[in-house]
């Protein structure tokens, strides 16, 4: 697989990145990619940017380098019924919007109760992508997610970053490998995210693909080497939102 994007990385603007906005998407260049996705955290995440510096995104060219530039936010889900930290008035700035939980912003509740979050999320007709939904955070029932997320037009995210053992994330190996699985027999495509805090690790997902070999995962349904099929999915979100 010919790897020409990666959709879920962040900048120093996150507080706990190491790299600049131009940093990253030069190493994008230099790895060969032909779009990047830039996903900043929103304000439950300690440090990070505030409200309006997504207002302010459309000041940034969206071509660098010779790299497309998809600005946007990791936006974090925050209660039981889905509810996000962004405020809506702000999506319409936004290029890529990414809905994940996190154990700052987020108290685990029951295995229905985290799963309705997450559909919450998914059904609220904004949101393009469900980060690391295998990490462990919390624990959820995978076949009603890519249900949702198949009738909604929204990717979940197989995330390399969670799958580092020095995150000790004990359940993510065997959570992504039941979205794969089930991903496969929906027939349901996936969007492959480094959640690259520093350039180095723009587009690695060596922690990945032992799982995508074990379960036979098909390249047809994998998006990251499909940039016009990718965008096409964003244009066809965009369509359908009203603000």
């Amino acid at each position: 697989m010919n790897i020409l994007l990666d959709v879920h990385t962040h900048t120093i603007a996150s507080g706990h990145a190491f790299s600049t906005l131009q940093e990253m998407v030069q190493a994008a260049a230099d790895k060969g990619l032909q779009l990047l996705g830039i996903t900043e955290h929103t304000s439950g995440i300690p440090g990070t940017c505030s409200d309006i510096y997504f207002r302010n995104l459309p000041v940034v060219p969206r071509h660098m380098y010779g790299v497309e530039l998809l600005l946007g936010a990791e936006i974090n889900i925050i209660d039981y019924k889905g509810h996000l930290d962004l405020e809506e008035r702000y999506f319409r700035f936004l290029d890529l919007r990414i809905a994940g939980l996190h154990s700052l912003c987020y108290l685990p509740g029951t295995v229905d109760q985290n799963t309705e979050a997450v559909l919450g999320a998914i059904g609220n007709r904004h949101i393009d992508i469900i980060s690391h939904p295998g990490d462990g955070t919390a624990d959820l029932l995978f076949e009603p997610l890519v249900l949702a997320a198949k009738e909604n037009g929204v990717l979940l995210e197989i995330n390399n970053s969670s799958l580092n053992p020095y995150r000790h994330k004990t359940k993510a190996r065997d959570n992504n490998l039941e979205i794969l699985r089930l991903c496969k027999r929906y027939e349901q495509p996936v969007i492959l995210g480094s959640d690259a805090h520093i350039s180095f690790s723009i587009a690695d997902y060596h922690w990945l693909y032992p799982l995508l070999a074990e379960t036979d995962f098909p390249e047809a349904l994998i998006l990251n080497d499909k940039p016009e099929a990718f965008k096409a999915r964003l244009k066809k979100n965009r369509e359908e939102t009203v603000f």
